[in-house]
């Protein structure tokens, strides 16, 4: 593969992300830039890159950038002796980002508990569905109380 073909396949990716994030509820445009920091060979990009590479405004930009840094999933540094802001993806810790999605779906948990306890009728359609989704959200954290076990064995 070329270094062409492969700058089009990355670019394709970013806005392949910029359409999950949307799908997820997020800017679409954020998802872009989270993207291309991730994706690109370069790994900070200053705001008028951003703005240049993925032809978006400065406006937009601005929204995107703001709202991913508060979410934490990018951050700004400066180099010595220049002033703009170079923008870059903020590695996070792995087992935080485990701890998130557990503690999320425990809730979950919780709450399809409280739903099935409920129900009148225990073998109805939606009651059905709800022990269904409680078996697969154990099978999930199981898998991630494994994953934690693992990751503390390999330290």
């Amino acid at each position: 593969m070329t270094t062409e073909e492969r700058i089009e396949k990355q670019r394709r990716v970013v806005e392949q992300i910029g359409r999950h994030f949307d799908k997820e509820g997020f800017q679409p445009i954020a998802g872009r830039i989270l993207g291309l920091l991730l994706v690109m060979d370069k790994e900070q990009y200053t705001f008028d890159e951003i703005i240049e590479e993925l032809q978006i405004s400065k406006s937009s930009a601005s929204i995107a950038l703001r709202n991913l840094e508060i979410r934490g999933d990018i951050e700004y540094i400066t180099l010595p002796g220049d002033r703009k802001h170079y923008f870059r993806f903020r590695k996070q810790n792995t087992g935080a980002i485990i701890e998130d999605a557990e503690r999320k779906l425990k809730n979950l948990r919780h709450l399809t508990s409280v739903m099935l306890e409920l129900k009148a009728d225990p073998e109805s359609r939606n009651s059905k569905y709800l022990r269904e989704m409680m078996d697969s959200l154990c099978v999930f954290l199981d898998s991630i109380a494994e994953t934690k076990l693992k990751l503390q064995s390999d330290k």
